[in-house]
């Protein structure tokens, strides 16, 4: 493959809170303001490792047992993903200077400083033949900051040129905005992020508790249902939509209770509109509203959630794929530019990004051998 002057060939992975398998992305970067995409692929979990990987969550000690197990089994099937990616590429693992591996977080309480994700960097760089960073959110929790979200730097990279004031929304189990501002001239962006509230989570786990699958595609059941104003309500009163930005989430914040009685296709529909509420809250807690929002993830894909956002954010609301972008690939690829900063020592976390007090590096390093 070809180096091009200051970008670094680089695979990024991603576990995300759905649960719903390994991304993995080929691009080049310079870790700054240029990113080439190369490649991409996902592969899902098997049922059977899906549940083992449940299981994990909110446990936050990984030194042995079934944890330590799914930790090793979880690294490999990493190990298993770069190969086929770069097969898929043609490219060759000596081509590739480096990995960025998020791991799977399985625990998150940054007001306690506590964050945990599993994937074993030192493993994952012998199997591969390729350098790895890892362990990417430590240190701005360690901080005090909220490790969460990590992909604001990398949407603003992509962002030049679009409309501003920009939101970039992930809707992955938990959802999180990038909110950029307008591009200054010979200057970086004004960013600030947070989680806005529920992704796909509460509604995949409804769909699995019923027995409909474990997603709901489309929206199909959530758009044969009704919002119930009542159960709405008492979700949206939970506190953590009155704090501003930056503020960041675990999996299982929200207890799912004031659903608990509605039908299956009324609880998908409430659930759905919890998630759209949630984001429209965060908008007074921005800099100024943005003038269009992008979405990536695989929520985008709801089409019954993509018009509830579009109706209660009042601008356009579109698939981060109308730009040119990969809305199932960014953060992979996220953690391959943040990998490649890391290198550099450059920040991953801002303070208007995590809450972190300064600008903050992180990642560890595991060279080969």
């Amino acid at each position: 493959m070809e180096a091009k002057e200051g970008l670094r060939t680089v695979v990024g992975l991603m576990s995300g809170t759905s649960m719903d398998g390994i991304d993995a992305a080929l691009l080049r970067t310079d870790g700054r303001d240029r990113v080439e995409a190369l490649d991409f692929l996902t592969i899902p979990y098997d049922d059977g490792f899906r549940t083992r990987l449940r299981g994990c969550l909110g446990k936050s000690d990984v030194s042995g047992g079934p944890v330590a197990e799914v930790e090793r089994d979880l690294t490999d099937a990493h190990a298993d993903a770069v190969r086929r990616l770069l097969d898929k590429a043609g490219v060759a693992a000596a081509e590739v200077e480096l990995i960025g591996f998020h791991g799977h977080t399985i625990h998150h309480e940054p007001d306690r400083r506590l964050t945990c994700q599993i994937g074993d960097g030192a493993r994952l760089a012998a199997a591969t033949g390729i350098a790895v960073v890892n362990d990417l959110r430590s240190a701005d929790v360690a901080a005090g900051g909220q490790g969460a979200p990590l992909v604001p730097l990398f949407h603003r990279a992509l962002a030049h040129g679009l409309p501003r004031p920009l939101a970039v929304l992930n809707i992955g189990g938990v959802a999180n905005v990038s909110w950029i501002g307008p591009e200054p001239v010979g200057g970086e962006a004004e960013v600030v992020a947070c989680d806005t509230g529920p992704g796909n989570a509460l509604i995949d786990d409804w769909m699995l508790r019923h027995g409909l699958g474990r997603f709901d595609a489309g929206g199909a059941l959530a758009a044969a249902g009704r919002v119930d104003d009542a159960a709405l309500a008492a979700l949206m009163a939970h506190p953590y939509f009155g704090r501003p930005a930056p503020k960041s989430l675990d999996r299982d914040a929200f207890d799912p209770a004031p659903v608990a009685g509605l039908s299956p296709q009324d609880g998908a529909a409430t659930l759905t509109a919890f998630t759209a509420a949630s984001v429209a809250s965060v908008v007074p807690h921005l800099p100024a509203s943005p003038v269009h929002w992008l979405v990536c993830g695989g929520g985008r894909h709801n089409a019954t959630l993509m018009a509830m956002l579009a109706d209660r954010l009042g601008v356009p609301v579109l698939p981060a794929d109308t730009v040119g972008w990969d809305g199932d690939a960014l953060e992979a690829q996220a953690f391959g530019y943040l990998a490649v900063r890391s290198r550099l020592g450059l920040p991953l976390s801002l303070p208007a990004t995590t809450g972190v007090p300064v600008p903050m590096p992180g990642g560890v390093f595991h060279p080969v051998g």
